[in-house]
């Protein structure tokens, strides 16, 4: 799995112009599953995430997690973090997981997000959306679930 932090003010997404989810301070998180990734990759990644020490302190050093600071989540299903642009001039996507399993992962994530007591808003799956963020920092991270310990 693999995932783009993007430390914000207030997010929110839209759906043919109707509102989704709305977030105040927080992360907004874009979600991408791939080719055989589990239930414990999705576990491992939200674990690194919620306890990401990337808001800072009052001497303003990135001392606080998302946990610390109540802060909320705007999660998106983004299958494009698997784009491979090695050959030609269109992306291929041949290792994103399949629309079904991508579903079920997407969903199993959100749910240990809300485990840990981050309030959590979606987009919807595969749906077109609109995504307005206020990046604060900037603070953007991308984190593999691959390369986690």
């Amino acid at each position: 799995m693999r995932a783009v932090l993007q430390r914000v003010g207030e997010a929110s997404i839209a759906i043919d112009g109707q509102v989704r989810g709305i977030i105040g301070a927080g992360l907004m998180i874009l979600l991408g599953v791939g080719e055989g990734d589990s239930e414990d990759a999705a576990r491992k990644l939200v674990e690194k995430i919620v306890h990401l020490r990337i808001f800072e302190d009052d001497a303003g050093k990135f001392n606080r997690s998302l946990l610390d600071v109540d802060g909320s989540a705007l999660i998106v299903s983004q299958f494009t973090l698997y784009a491979d642009c090695r050959k030609g001039r269109r992306p291929s996507f041949t290792t994103a997981a399949k629309p079904e399993e991508a579903e079920a992962l997407y969903e199993i994530f959100c749910s240990l997000m809300r485990s840990h007591g981050v309030k959590v808003e979606t987009g919807v799956f595969a749906a077109r959306m609109d995504v307005r963020l206020n990046n604060q920092g900037p603070v953007t991270i991308l984190l593999d679930s691959e390369n986690l310990r």
